[in-house]
């Protein structure tokens, strides 16, 4: 019989690598979605293409992680071999606006659903993985991080994280339950949700390209991430949970890029050269050159509306967090040791897989405005 798995947080982006992965290998997934008013299968539908068909390929299940009775029902139902909560507010500067929401979503959630195993009696059935985040280490007190350097979160979207890391801790050790913790450092894709730093860059560098937009406003240019691909850190969330013993682990490339390195980056797909100009608050992006994009990204050099001179980046203080995160980056030697695991997909190729997708958006964008190319 084919494995049960669980994933809250389907529609998300992870949720729908993680949801290919498991089918591809024979899992029957069910998939826990919000009730709201719009499509929020929109991700799921464009990541599997045309022809989608939830209840053929995903069970779907209606529900929530801050619901205790309807979570509960939910594994009652399904009885899952694995749960994989991939559920969170997950927006760290939406955390600072709404931190009790954050911690009921991101904290209590994690508690909901491993007293929910516990109490179904199914502690020695299912196996949890539990979504943890570099963002625990905040502050950070030594570089690189590992599964034991000290926690210090900067952010509520942290601290909640860091309940939920702990309790999964505590119910393995007090329950004997198979629960484990990924500690995935960023991981991005073209599914990146549009307002995470990342998407916002590539999204709005594309519509800059082609004269849509004007301007990028960010806020800290400088600070450094550790940024690999979600299609790899899926396959860590499996790994950890076919290990005989259930760890903790640390998920990351070991490698550490600005956000101006990411910016520089994309533009580069696109054509151009960028160059920097001020300090601080007046620091800009100029265009300093334009050449010719790469050649899969869907423009022709004449279709590029920004010339040598135009600013096309700028600091805006409204972006700055209340808390910032300077620096992270992660060694994942313990999953390379002992879960054979190793991220396989370079930065500049995911940077390119971005920018390049988001031009193709930006290109059908003018299409249907124009019904043509001007």
């Amino acid at each position: 019989m084919s494995k049960k798995a669980l994933i809250t947080g389907i529609t998300g982006q992870d949720g729908a690598y993680l949801s290919e992965l498991l089918l591809k290998k024979g899992y029957e997934v069910f998939g826990v979605r919000r009730r709201v008013s719009v499509d929020n299968l929109s991700r799921l539908r464009e990541f599997y293409g045309p022809g989608f068909d939830a209840d053929k390929k995903i069970k779907f299940r209606y529900g929530d992680v801050t619901d205790s009775p309807g979570i509960t029902r939910l594994i009652a139902e399904i009885k899952p071999d694995e749960i994989y909560n991939l559920a969170a507010q997950s927006h760290v500067a939406v955390s600072f606006e709404q931190p009790e929401y954050t911690a009921n979503c991101d904290a209590l959630g994690a508690l909901r659903l491993l007293e929910a195993v516990r109490t179904l009696g199914l502690e020695k059935k299912t196996r949890f993985y539990q979504a943890s985040t570099s963002e625990l280490f905040g502050k950070v007190r030594e570089a690189p991080q590992t599964e034991l350097t000290p926690f210090y979160p900067r952010s509520p979207y942290g601290a909640s994280k860091l309940f939920g890391y702990w309790i999964t801790v505590n119910y393995r050790e007090s329950y004997g339950m198979f629960a484990a913790n990924g500690i995935l450092f960023n991981h991005e894709s073209p599914l990146r949700g549009e307002t995470f730093v990342t998407r916002k860059i590539t999204l709005a560098l594309s519509r800059i390209v082609l004269g849509l937009e004007k301007c990028l406003f960010m806020g800290n240019i400088n600070s450094k991430r550790d940024w690999g691909h979600a299609r790899d850190y899926v396959e860590a969330m499996w790994l950890i949970l076919q290990q005989k013993k259930a760890e903790d682990f640390v998920i990351a490339t070991g490698l550490q890029y600005s956000v101006k390195e990411f910016i520089e980056a994309a533009v580069k797909v696109a054509g151009l050269a960028i160059k920097w100009e001020g300090r601080g608050l007046s620091e800009k992006g100029i265009v300093d050159g334009i050449g010719r994009p790469a050649r899969d990204c869907g423009i022709a050099p004449g279709m590029i509306k920004v010339k040598k001179g135009d600013v096309i980046v700028k600091i805006a203080p409204e972006f700055f967090r209340p808390a910032e995160v300077e620096t992270l980056q992660g060694d994942f030697s313990k999953a390379g040791k002992k879960l054979g695991w190793s991220p396989k997909i370079k930065f500049a190729e995911l940077v390119r897989e971005m920018i390049i997708s988001d031009l193709k958006l930006a290109r059908r964008v003018i299409y249907l405005k124009t019904g043509g190319f001007q």
